[in-house]
């Protein structure tokens, strides 16, 4: 059996469905984008003391990996919409790298947070090139692969940080982006078959886009997007606070703690699709308010229940309501828009998921220091 380096490669063919493997490479491309939210979790006390600085302020290693990300998604978004699919992946590369190695010999807590936006904002890059291309399988079966890869990423890192962490040291923690770079080849054979077609007359003309008030006054989208911050928020809160809190009530390992919290998240994850199948009999309102009160209880039993096997259900509970809030309320974010704004609709909406994965830790953080 050939080995993936030796395979011949990865190409979609011209009606849009997989061939050898397409998906994966780009489900490969995608994932570390998401293992890089939660990969440092339970390293960052060993990073506080590496860069000199209070465990709460090296929190600030993950609120700008979150922030990166959300400047970075549009704007490499926009690069992909110039140069085609192969321009993003290009771009968010070089920038992936730059921030790695910025990361990587960085000797306070400032360059290490610079670097570490940069890196995320690469990672953003890739994660867009990964839907943009998978975009043409009309099957669907390539985004989504990609979007299991994403939460498979992001559901593991507290695992594989641990894990790195303990063999490497914490620094690898922030590096683990990286392995997008796996993918990088094949993921470039397949962007060169999408890039963008230009009519007569339609290339190199700059456009100025309109500020989308249209779709920030819909109520509907409004409604959606700000139930996705708060849930996002709640959530990379919990990532961030309660395996910290799993530790202190077991003594585990961090590569124990990874482990249980990682099987937590992963299996709330996949239940979502349970609430996703339900939504339909629920409605609208009810789904909504099933969504905020999950969310509500996910942070109070993380908070405040005396055992760690509560504090991980609270852990799955954040993660089954976040996951299957991103599937339901997309839908929520576009239903009244006409067609024609329905992908700035959906852009904002998950900008407004990704601010969460911004403020989430540096809130759990604020909470925890409050007297």
């Amino acid at each position: 059996m050939p080995t993936p380096t030796t395979a011949a490669p990865p190409t979609l063919t011209k009606d849009g469905s997989e061939r050898a493997g397409g998906g994966l490479f780009l489900a490969l491309l995608a994932a570390p984008a998401a293992m890089g939210v939660s990969g440092p979790t339970l390293a960052l006390s060993d990073a506080a003391r590496g860069l000199a600085v209070s465990p709460g302020t090296a929190a600030w290693l993950l609120t700008a990996y979150g922030i990166g990300m959300a400047v970075g998604t549009p704007l490499l978004a926009a690069a992909g919409g110039r140069r085609g699919p192969a321009g993003t992946v290009r771009a968010g590369a070089a920038v992936l790298v730059l921030g790695a190695a910025l990361t990587l010999v960085a000797p306070n807590l400032q360059l290490a947070v610079t670097g570490r936006a940069l890196e995320a904002a690469g990672a953003a890059g890739l994660n867009v090139a990964a839907f943009q291309i998978a975009g043409r399988d009309r099957s669907g079966r390539a985004p989504g692969l990609v979007a299991i890869g994403s939460a498979v990423g992001g559901t593991s890192g507290l695992f594989v940080g641990a894990a790195v962490a303990g063999t490497l040291g914490w620094r690898a923690t922030l590096l683990l982006p990286l392995l997008s770079l796996l993918a990088l080849a094949p993921a470039l054979r397949l962007a060169g078959r999408t890039a963008p077609e230009e009519g007569p007359g339609t290339g190199h003309r700059p456009r100025i886009p309109a500020l989308p008030l249209d779709v920030l006054r819909d109520p509907g989208f409004r409604t959606a997007a700000g139930l996705m911050l708060a849930l996002s928020t709640v959530n990379f809160a919990l990532l961030y606070a309660a395996p910290r809190r799993v530790t202190a009530l077991t003594g585990w390992t961090g590569v124990e703690t990874g482990a249980a919290a990682s099987i937590a998240t992963l299996v709330g994850a996949l239940l979502s699709w349970q609430l996703i199948r339900a939504a339909p009999r629920l409605g609208a309102r009810r789904t909504r308010l099933l969504l905020a009160a999950g969310s509500l209880a996910a942070a109070a039993l993380a908070a405040f229940a005396p055992w760690a096997a509560v504090v991980l259900v609270g852990s799955a509970t954040s993660s089954l309501v976040t996951a299957g809030g991103q599937g339901l309320l997309t839908g929520a974010a576009t239903g009244r828009l006409p067609e024609a704004r329905h992908a700035t609709a959906i852009g904002l909406f998950n900008l407004a998921f990704l601010i969460g994965v911004a403020a989430g830790p540096a809130a759990a953080e604020a909470l925890q220091n409050t007297p």
